[in-house]
């Protein structure tokens, strides 16, 4: 048989292969049950998580040597509540508990570009995409996308299956809201196949079943879908999980017509076979699974975090070994969350509760206490797309008003304030939280500084104004900035768009740490322009901007350093 015949048969085969139970057999989940697999999924992920971190990134397209992973201890669990593999997603359970399972994809968007913590490959394209303009689902797409198939959907779609039991569909439609922020085509579908495998452990335990019938939840002829058909097989194949992860790396690591549109160890296909390496070799045991996703590299916590959410969501709390939960703390709080372990747990909960009767099923309550009866559905996968090979843009654009509200979010409080007081007319928007900016009363050894930070890698931190100038008078700007003796940033100066000005400021610019600049705006004479000072990153290291003096001057006499350097009119 050719093989575009074949590709061409398998989305029937997929269907007849995910043939639900008759109708009128729904699928009963008792709810207490439905708490304690939820539960042990978090936990899963917390656990895989944690054990992974000391490792991550550490062993690239290298099998870890067995001495090399870390012992696990008790207490380790509750270093990931500063992970990012966790608050991520709870970003998007935040915007569910908002705005509900229909939250409009525009709405995700503002909240995950209002965030403030550090992000890295495709989520931080796709933020930065959001922050300058460009809505979903645009923000993944590979026009504006350098990292469409990168994993980061994949590490932040559990949540998806954990309030959608036995509902693939549901985790398929959140994939759409959530996954197309900042990925598209596979990167997507390794979301939503995640989230399946979730939905699927609620009722199954049989690893390789949850697996095969997560498939179904993604295109066919996705190369996605191809890896997890070849893990399936090879698994059957080979005894030795080394063998598998040799054969997994020729294919989806060496090969280039695997590596298109892939950044890469953060690829999510080769990370997603690490992910089944450890479901599909680790005998149902959470040591076992966990070593195994853990030690086959690349991104080597968030693989054992994913594997170990499914693996856990089988077991059940109440089943899950007293070595991996007993030291948790309840109280502590998820970084960039409003959320502890038990608040967690509560939104989940009502979530699902929305997801069960939105499918078409129905919650009774019995002598036994309340049940989930859960309608049994085909999945509906999305639409096929390739990252290599993009479709059309669909031309999103946040509105003013819009943008308005993402520039409000990711203000820090106060800075408003401090740069109206130290600099009256002038607003800041895009100001990072990193390294305390606010005005202060001593800063590198002189008074009253207002310091600033960049938002982000590639965003400018922007003091604004319109200024009238004065007609016929030479008027200048008048600036004195500085750095921080570890660090450098470029400073910008517009008119009306127009640049007045760029230099870097830093040990070989300043002295002693500082630089007096005079902007000639004598050719703006009797106008009103909007002038524009931008704190621009360069390399992303102790990049705040520090200043002194922010003033305009009318030709009135006022004394002006000897060391400053004049910038004359263009």
């Amino acid at each position: 048989m050719r093989v575009s015949v074949l590709v061409a048969l398998l989305p029937a085969v997929a269907a007849l292969a995910a043939t639900p139970p008759p109708p009128g057999s729904l699928r009963r989940l008792p709810v207490g049950e439905y708490r304690d697999r939820m539960q042990a999924g978090w936990l899963g992920q917390m656990v895989g998580v944690a054990w992974g971190a000391p490792t991550e990134f550490k062993y690239r397209d290298a099998i870890m040597p067995e001495e090399a992973m870390p012992a696990w201890e008790p207490r380790m669990i509750n270093a990931a509540f500063g992970q990012d593999d966790l608050y991520v997603e709870m970003t998007f359970l935040h915007s569910l508990e908002q705005h509900g399972l229909d939250c409009p994809i525009r709405e995700a968007g503002i909240e995950f570009a209002a965030t403030r913590y550090p992000l890295w490959c495709a989520n931080a394209s796709g933020r930065r995409n959001l922050r300058r303009g460009i809505a979903p689902p645009d923000s993944g797409h590979p026009r504006f996308n350098p990292c469409p198939n990168d994993i980061d959907y994949q590490i932040e779609a559990d949540y998806s299956g954990l309030v959608a039991p036995g509902m693939p569909n549901a985790a398929i439609a959140l994939g759409e809201t959530f996954g197309r922020l900042m990925n598209y085509g596979d990167g997507v579908y390794a979301g939503q196949f995640v989230g399946a495998l979730y939905a699927e452990a609620f009722f199954e335990t049989d690893l390789r079943r949850i697996i095969e019938r997560a498939l179904h939840a993604i295109p066919a002829d996705s190369q996605y879908a191809e890896m997890v058909r070849d893990m399936l097989g090879w698994s059957r194949e080979l005894t030795r999980w080394e063998d598998c992860w040799e054969r997994c790396q020729g294919k989806y690591r060496r090969d280039p017509g695997y590596q298109k549109a892939s950044n890469g160890g953060i690829d999510c296909k080769i990370n997603g076979a690490y992910v089944l390496m450890g479901l599909l070799y680790g005998a149902a045991e959470p040591e076992r699974t966990i070593t195994i996703a853990c030690r086959c590299g690349q991104d080597s916590d968030c693989n054992p975090s994913t594997a170990a959410g499914v693996l856990f969501t089988t077991l059940g709390r109440t089943r899950v070994p007293d070595r991996f939960t007993r030291a948790l703390d309840p109280g502590a709080v998820f970084h960039h969350t409003p959320y502890s372990f038990p608040a967690l747990l509560t939104v989940c909960e009502r979530l699902a509760r929305q997801a069960v009767v939105r499918g078409g099923g129905r919650i009774e309550t019995g002598p036994g206490g309340e049940v989930f009866l859960i309608a049994p559905e085909n999945p509906r996968p999305s639409p096929s797309v390739r990252s290599w090979s993009p479709g059309p843009i669909a031309n999103s654009r946040f509105t003013t008003a819009e943008r308005t509200r993402i520039e409000e979010s990711t203000t820090p409080a106060g800075i408003r304030e401090a740069v109206a007081t130290f600099a009256p007319g002038w607003t800041v928007r895009h100001c990072g939280e990193d390294m305390n900016p606010g005005l202060h009363d001593q800063a590198l050894g002189r008074s009253r500084i207002l310091v600033t930070h960049p938002l982000d890698a590639d965003t400018p931190c922007a003091l604004s104004r319109e200024l009238e100038v004065a007609p016929g008078a030479h008027s200048a700007l008048l600036l004195t900035v500085g750095h921080h003796p570890r660090g450098d940033w470029e400073l910008v100066v517009r008119a009306d768009g127009r640049e007045l000005l760029r230099r870097t400021i830093g040990r070989e610019t300043a002295t002693d740490g500082w630089v007096d600049f005079r902007v000639d705006l004598s050719d703006c004479a009797g106008r009103t322009i909007a002038l524009e000072l931008l704190n621009q990153p360069t390399g992303w290291a102790w990049e705040a901007g520090y200043w002194q003096r922010i003033a305009v001057t009318a030709g009135d006499g006022r004394p002006v350093p000897e060391h400053t350097t004049d910038v004359p009119a263009p």
